[in-house]
């Protein structure tokens, strides 16, 4: 994000003298430009200007040279020698360019730089060095790391070297002392990633007189032209793939400079604020280039024109084509990529200089020897830039800037300001030949009226003052009628495009906390508070949840490799699944089916991370495409869409279930004192989803189908369909299959189960129910243990006793399984606990024996015997 520096910031607007980085953030924020963070300077003195009297060269054992040198550094902070006088003091240096007669830049013993290295007096090759002569690597200002800083290098002029003294504060001098402001911008106001930009928002916010910088060097602009045989270099657009039919560069200007003295110096303050703002500082035409950037928006970029054989060419790239950028990595293009190239022997367009927009190559950049440059100064389209910076994973300063837009009416002034400094500073002259290939158009204007501002926002704003505000934010305002203007947005706004953006625009600068809270009252009509099925939704989360389960929130993508681990053919599986345009991640391109797949992928990663017992589970909707559905139509916009349309919508949209799903593993029964440690089976599985239907009141059964009829993700000998009454199939439960166990690598016996809640909800009678009263007479309970072929389940005995006791039944349980040679082959016990209450009256042995007689005499048509 963006850096501010107020020292820059005050060459654009009038900023008060004592304006702090806590109030500008302030000043910022209040029109949308939000604080990131005030970065303060992690150096502390003292840091003082020195003044070399002496440097005496020592050879080293190790072949290296030393400078045992004496630097002044002023009365206060010379030391004193045995007499008592202030001497120079004595510092060990071994850089290369130490001199007598230089300034250089001291650190003293006290003083902390960058990565808490603190100066203290040390011994060294002899020595008592006190204190360090330094780079700008060492004080964090570059990454110059060959040489201390030498003042006399440093870009100031004859008069401002000559009147630093020795002491005099060097943090003040190279504003290492000083904060700067890190902004935050939206991706629509990449206007503002310029100090053009937020100088123009800080007039905004405050009032402050503001200049535009582009309008003064419009003023200095010679005559462009626009062929190449007037200009100093002839340019070419020949876009024969634009995206969505926009050409990849519009406008692409040209302004060259001959004569540039090679390795003039950067300018001490040119430095300074590159440094503030988190650039390097380079050579001079780089800076200059990233300067004009920084301080205007407008991305440039220098070429040596010796090395340029005309004409440049605009084009996007072949197939096969390859770039090696300037950070040195040989880069496969895209036929999408837009590239600027040049023409040697003749071939236009044969030799890539760069990409367009995102970074240069290594051919045709600028050079110590560099002596002529072509500046190039273009305006490119949005799209384009942002996939080739993505597809290169290049977000390079200009990149982010194009791909937010730029203004494509300011490249001649960028080009005329980085002219000016390479002449002030290279002692460049320029050449009064732009070349200019101009296809940029005006924005159109829109139609607003004035009073959707108050209707979208209730600000109480006049048409007046909303004029007054769109003016200054550089549109031009005509009036239409007594109702409607008429608005065209500056060049610089791309963002403003439609009445709605115009409305944001008047809220942001009239203020968004001037905008009234006005909570909007609705008319409560029908059934108030949650729905039979919200409820009954809720109802199961916390049954599971209760029971010791934890829900998840899974993302509802699968891929092949997530069928194959359950069994399914993935082949099958996705001519009815949906499968998404843009997926989140390339291997799971498909909607969900079934809870169950992303569910493991869930229950899989807490086991990798040691979490052994997990017991998840998830109320969600799996989704089904209908091959067979028609196409999803395409809905107008800004007016609702007819009956018939939306009619459409729905039917082309996938059908979409609400299901439950658990998957529970490891310990059922952690190790207590009595050893009752027990692992997952089958019967966890169906007592979780009992607990769901019986809270749900549902009327069901569960059927095990024969095991060449079992799903290929369940086992087949542990594993029962969840049958509603009525016979409709509404889930599975049971053990996962050995198979998918050892796919998914889950501990042995793992249980699941999915119901489909919407069936479920559909055969339910959500009428209140009339409450049963409570009996005030005594129980009487039972033991019933009967013997039943080894076919007959205890589902079945337990329908057949509930019909035999009739309403005198309060409770049955069944509380044991028996089988062995006692029982007989092919036969099984089954004990049942069974409590009976009358409403009316206290049951008599009498009546307990009917009972029992009519319980047995029932189950005796499913075989079953009575056990003595």
């Amino acid at each position: 994000m963006p850096m501010v520096d107020i020292d820059w910031l005050k060459e654009h607007v009038e900023v008060p003298g004592d304006l702090t980085y806590p109030q500008l953030a302030k000043d910022l924020v209040r029109v949308g430009l939000e604080e990131e963070e005030i970065h303060q300077s992690t150096v502390t003195g003292p840091i003082v200007v020195g003044y070399v009297v002496d440097a005496t060269p020592e050879p080293q054992k190790n072949g290296k040279v030393i400078n045992w040198c004496h630097v002044d550094v002023g009365e206060a902070y010379n030391v004193v020698d045995e007499d008592g006088k202030k001497v120079p003091r004595g510092i060990v240096c071994g850089a290369p360019n130490m001199a007598a007669g230089e300034k250089v830049v001291v650190t003293l013993p006290g003083a902390v730089l960058p990565g808490d290295f603190r100066i203290e007096p040390r011994k060294t090759y002899g020595h008592i060095s006190d204190g360090m002569c330094a780079s700008e690597r060492e004080l964090g200002l570059g990454s110059d790391h060959n040489g201390i800083i030498l003042l006399r290098q440093y870009g100031f002029t004859d008069q401002e070297y000559e009147d630093l003294k020795p002491g005099d504060d060097a943090m003040a001098l190279l504003h290492m002392d000083n904060p700067v402001l890190e902004i935050n911008i939206t991706p629509d106001r990449g206007y503002a990633f310029s100090y053009r930009g937020v100088a123009r928002e800080y007039h905004h916010s405050t009032g402050a007189a503001y200049t535009d910088p582009v309008m003064e060097l419009n003023k200095a602009l010679p005559q462009a032209v626009d062929q190449g045989d007037q200009g100093a270099v002839e340019v070419r657009i020949e876009d024969d793939g634009p995206i969505h039919g926009v050409p990849g560069c519009d406008r692409y200007y040209v302004r060259p400079v001959q004569g540039y003295r090679a390795g003039s110096a950067t300018p001490a303050w040119m430095r300074r604020r590159l440094t503030r703002a988190g650039m390097r500082s380079i050579s001079l035409p780089v800076d200059v280039t990233n300067y004009v950037m920084l301080d205007l928006g407008q991305p440039l970029h220098a070429y040596d024109a010796d090395k340029i054989e005309g004409p440049i060419v605009v084009r996007r790239a072949r197939q096969g084509e390859r770039l090696t950028t300037l950070d040195g990595k040989d880069r496969e293009l895209s036929t999408e990529d837009l590239l600027i190239t040049d023409s040697p022997k003749g071939e236009a367009g044969s030799r890539i200089l760069g990409l367009a927009g995102v970074m240069g190559g290594l051919y045709g950049e600028v050079t110590d020897q560099t002596q002529n440059i072509l500046i190039e100064s273009a305006h490119f389209d949005q799209v384009t830039i942002a996939r080739s910076a993505r597809r290169h994973k290049l977000p390079s300063e200009a990149s982010k800037r194009f791909e937010r837009g730029v203004d494509p009416q300011m490249q001649p002034a960028a080009a005329q300001m980085a002219a000016g400094l390479l002449q002030e500073f290279g002692g460049a002259r320029i050449d009064a030949r732009p070349v200019d290939v101009n296809r940029t158009g005006s924005a159109p204007a829109i139609d607003f009226d004035p009073a959707q501002v108050a209707r979208l926002t209730d600000l109480d704003t006049d048409r007046d003052q909303i004029a007054a505000i769109l003016e200054d934010i550089g549109c031009r305002v005509e009036s239409v009628d007594d109702r409607a203007l008429s608005v065209t947005p500056p060049s610089w706004r791309p963002d403003l495009g439609e009445a709605c953006d115009l409305v944001e625009e008047v809220a942001r600068l009239v203020g968004y906390d001037r905008i009234p809270t006005n909570i909007p009252s609705a008319k409560v009509t029908g059934e108030v508070g949650l729905t039979g099925r919200q409820l009954r939704k809720r109802w199961v989360a916390d049954t599971l949840a209760e029971y010791g389960l934890t829900e998840v929130l899974d993302y509802p993508f699968v891929g092949r490799q997530d069928l194959t681990a359950f069994g399914y053919d993935p082949d099958q599986e996705e001519a009815v699944s949906v499968e998404l345009a843009n997926p989140m991640a390339a291997d799971r391109p498909f909607l969900r089916r079934f809870l169950m797949l992303p569910l493991a992928n869930t229950v899989a990663r807490n086991l990798r991370r040691g979490n052994t017992n997990v017991s998840l589970f998830e109320v969600g909707y799996t989704f089904t495409r209908d091959p067979k559905a028609p196409a999803v139509p395409t809905l107008p916009g800004g007016t609702r869409p007819s009956d018939e349309q939306l009619a459409g919508l729905d039917a082309g949209l996938p059908v979409q279930r609400l299901h439950v799903a658990a998957l529970l593993t490891g310990l059922a029964q952690e190790d207590g004192w009595l050893k009752d440690r027990r692992q997952v089976d089958w019967t966890d599985g169906v007592e979780s989803a009992r607990r769901v239907l019986d809270r749900l009141g549902a009327r069901y059964h569960l059927e095990q189908p024969d095991a060449d009829q079992v799903p290929v993700q369940w086992h087949p000998g542990r594993a029962a369909r969840v049958v509603l009454d009525d016979g409709t199939l509404v889930g599975m439960v049971g053990e996962l299959h050995p198979h998918v166990i050892a796919a998914l690598d889950f501990p042995d016996h793992s249980a699941a189960f999915e119901l489909d809640l919407d069936e479920i909800f559909d055969h339910l009678d959500f009428e209140p129910l009339q409450a049963k009263p409570i009996s005030t007479f005594p129980p009487v309970r039972q033991d019933l243990a009967f013997t039943v072929p080894e076919s007959v389940t205890a589902d079945q005995l337990t329908s057949a006793i509930r019909e035999a006791a009739g309403t005198s039944l309060e409770s049955i349980e069944l509380f044991d399984v028996f089988t062995g040679d006692q029982i007989g082959q092919d036969a099984k016990s089954l004990a049942f606990a069974v409590t009976f209450r009358a409403p009316d009256k206290t049951l008599t042995s009498e009546d307990s024996e009917a009972l029992r007689g009519a319980i047995v005499a029932k189950a005796s048509e499913l075989g079953a015997q009575l056990r003595a």
